[in-house]
């Protein structure tokens, strides 16, 4: 028991790192009126990855917290790092529900009710993600950060979020459909309940 606990801990660690690599520096900039940018990236595939191997709680931090360390090393980013700390983490645990509570993806052994279930998992995630990124940061912009551009930025933050969210949903289901046996045959596979 207390093994896999500091197992989860270091691949939380490791999903962190992974995450803010990913988001860091694997990304597409789009810079905005006013200053502010929004960017295509992978960070939220991570995320999501992370969720399905280790849980929505493990998961989701690790995502949130590679991607809020990205969020504080750029300059245009670091008044967002609380808002991507939630919502990154937030991902995580929606995927985390559907994938372990509900779908129970790693004691199930139909291949194919796996990979429905992880697909879900990851839409359900993701589409919280393509609902509320865009429209807390809009508020965020708009009360926390007195920015009256805030709409100017709305639409591009929308289709930024979705065009990650079909990439991310496209890229962690098929690299948690690839690893799953590999981790199993390795013993580094979490059977979460």
């Amino acid at each position: 028991m207390k093994n896999e606990k500091i197992q989860k801990i270091v691949f939380t660690g490791l999903i962190a790192a992974l995450s803010y690599v990913v988001f860091t520096f694997l990304q597409i900039k789009i810079t905005l009126p006013g200053g502010d940018a929004t960017s295509i990236h992978l960070g939220n595939a991570v995320c999501v990855l992370g969720a399905l191997l280790l849980g929505g709680f493990y998961g989701g931090l690790g995502g949130a917290l590679g991607m809020t360390i990205g969020d504080l090393f750029d300059p245009v980013y670091v008044v967002y790092a609380p808002k991507t700390f939630i919502l990154k983490l937030c991902i995580g645990l929606i995927t985390g529900v559907i994938a372990h509570k509900i779908g129970h993806i790693t004691t199930e052994t139909d291949h194919k009710k796996v990979f429905r279930f992880t697909l879900l998992a990851a839409i359900g995630g993701l589409l919280f993600n393509v609902i509320f990124d865009p429209l807390v940061g809009y508020y965020y912009k708009l009360l926390i950060l007195g920015k009256p551009a805030a709409e100017l930025t709305l639409a591009w933050n929308v289709a930024s979020t979705s065009i990650n969210a079909v990439t991310s949903t496209i890229v962690s289901v098929a690299v948690y459909m690839a690893l799953r046996p590999s981790l199993k045959i390795a013993g580094l596979f979490f059977e979460l309940k």
